[in-house]
């Protein structure tokens, strides 16, 4: 593969339409389009009624002890999915322990969290509820808030029909996950996997031959162009402590392991562009820098600054078109609604 695509490059150089067309079937190979549907997701029958109670619990922020953090406070609509902070600001002004992934098309990787320690979205959006860190809420609390509010209820009741207790946390995490398959944003390298020659600039195409040539395709692949795998951060050489903390050795903390120390889930690449900063420790800002860093602790490869401008411009193909999301309005609290609290509920 690796002479073939060195020979690629030579075609693509040359401005071959042979070279253009081999491209493409190489990429067939490696990636795939995104969807035109919203993806199926396992035990979760997606309907219209799931999608709006899910819109409206990711925007509320009374699903947090706090009253001040919703899902969308680290998962900006606006800004890529994510907070572009090198980790989250919580409940009690904490800060998180890893940089916030995007939200953006994360239905469709293998699992959630660098770790993966969720299998899929019912269970990742779960997890901010309960840790001091982020929401720093209860289930039971949660339950009690959404229940305490009439609307809610109805609009639990619609979604969840044979349900003799529609209003439960699991049926929660069943409305967001539906909400957030919606969040598919197709980029101009669909439209080109798809036949549009003209949807990638020359300086992308070049881009994309050096990503598959030089070994990045061979964790970053698939739909996400990532998120399947778990690969160690410092493969050929170690970034450097500020990089990869010590203390943090990744999918270590799910499996106890010894040898999945510091193997993190290759980051889905799909919006990247627009989710600085990068790697779980969220230390590097820049793009370019990111890719080099990459290029040198992975692979063993120096890239010239043409070459890492290339790759840049092909991942910058992959920022997509965001769904439109009208904010909703969310219903009103009662006198029974849990009221904001500094500390943690009781259990």
């Amino acid at each position: 593969m690796r002479g073939r695509m060195l020979g690629l490059a030579l075609a693509l150089t040359a401005g071959t339409t042979a070279g253009a067309d081999e491209l493409r079937e190489a990429a067939g190979y490696l990636f795939a389009p995104l969807p035109s549907t919203i993806p199926a997701v396992r035990d979760n029958r997606i309907t219209p009624a799931k999608i709006e109670l899910g819109k409206a619990l990711f925007f509320d922020p009374r699903l947090s002890a706090s009253g001040v953090f919703s899902c969308s406070s680290c998962h900006n609509l606006a800004t890529g999915g994510d907070d572009n902070l090198e980790t989250s600001i919580g409940h009690g002004w904490q800060k998180g322990p890893r940089n916030t992934p995007t939200v953006l098309n994360a239905v469709l990787n293998e699992a959630q969290f660098w770790d993966g320690r969720a299998e899929d979205l019912k269970a990742q959006v779960k997890v901010p509820m309960t840790p001091g860190a982020q929401m720093s809420n209860t289930p039971e609390n949660v339950v009690n808030t959404l229940n305490s509010m009439p609307r809610y209820v109805e609009w639990f009741g619609v979604a969840f029909p044979d349900d003799a207790e529609p209003v439960s946390f699991n049926n929660m995490a069943k409305a967001l996950e539906a909400f957030e398959a919606t969040l598919i944003t197709p980029a101009p390298f669909d439209a080109w996997l798809n036949g549009d020659d003209e949807a990638l600039s020359d300086e992308a195409k070049a881009g994309l031959t050096l990503f598959i040539e030089r070994g990045c395709a061979s964790c970053h692949r698939g739909v996400n162009v990532g998120g399947h795998g778990y690969y160690p951060f410092g493969l050929v050489e170690n970034p450097g402590t500020e990089l990869l903390p010590a203390d943090d050795k990744g999918r270590f903390a799910v499996t106890s392991t010894e040898i999945d120390e510091y193997f993190f889930r290759a980051a889905p690449l799909r919006n990247v562009a627009v989710t600085a900063p990068y790697f779980h420790s969220g230390k590097v800002w820049d793009l370019k820098v990111a890719v080099e860093v990459m290029a040198g602790a992975q692979l063993g490869e120096e890239l010239t600054g043409d070459e890492a401008d290339r790759i840049v411009a092909f991942l910058q193909s992959l920022t997509g078109a965001m769904p439109p999301v009208i904010i909703p309005v969310l219903p009103s609290e009662t006198s029974s609604t849990p009221r904001p609290a500094t500390v943690r509920p009781a259990e």
